[in-house]
């Protein structure tokens, strides 16, 4: 049994990548308010390594404003052409600027003016308002580069916690977690 839980998570990603027909890098990730309401929703992880997994958003959307207030969360994959899931857990930090500032150029031009036309999780009075501040931003930056938003970041889940779920016959399936102690992974079967 490997124990190392990136190790793992790489040959699965792989694997998910050949197979699933699109969006094998989306990620369902959850977060709590200061009230401990959860609140989920599904984003893509655009980059992990061991410091763990990265997402892009608005820094005034919802899930930002509960990070702020609770920097806890959760993730999951879910793979349907390999029948596996991974859960990760831990809490979450905005990346720095220059990797900000690289992913964001290296955006669709149209997504790069979508993330200055949308105002993310706030009340849209109509979708003619979206598209009129989507026109009005892609004149503005008609003939130069497109900065990123000051609103607009990166978030790494840094992981304390996985679980590696693979679908057996007869819902007997394979659950193995891997949680951090004291700068070692502990790695234990769990009962489907």
């Amino acid at each position: 049994m490997d124990t190392d839980p990136f190790n793992k998570f790489s040959t699965w990603f792989e694997q998910a990548k050949s197979n699933e027909p699109s969006d094998f890098d989306a990620v369902s990730v959850a977060s709590v308010d200061h009230t401990g309401r959860p609140a989920i929703r599904t984003v893509l992880m655009r980059a992990y390594d061991r410091r763990g997994f990265v997402f892009y958003t608005n820094l005034n959307s919802r899930k930002a404003e509960n990070f702020k207030q609770n920097p806890a969360a959760a993730m999951c994959f879910h793979w349907k052409s390999t029948a596996r899931q991974v859960r990760i857990e831990g809490t979450v930090a905005i990346v720095d600027d220059e990797n900000a500032d690289a992913y964001f150029s290296a955006r669709p031009r149209e997504s790069q003016v979508g993330a200055w036309a949308s105002k993310q999780s706030e009340i849209l009075e109509g979708r003619a308002v979206l598209e009129s501040r989507y026109s009005e931003i892609d004149e503005r930056y008609a003939n130069e580069e497109i900065p990123r938003p000051p609103f607009w970041s990166g978030y790494r889940l840094e992981p304390d916690h996985f679980e590696f779920w693979d679908k057996r016959p007869f819902r007997l399936h394979d659950r193995t977690a891997y949680t951090l102690a004291k700068d070692r992974w502990v790695v234990t079967k769990l009962h489907p």
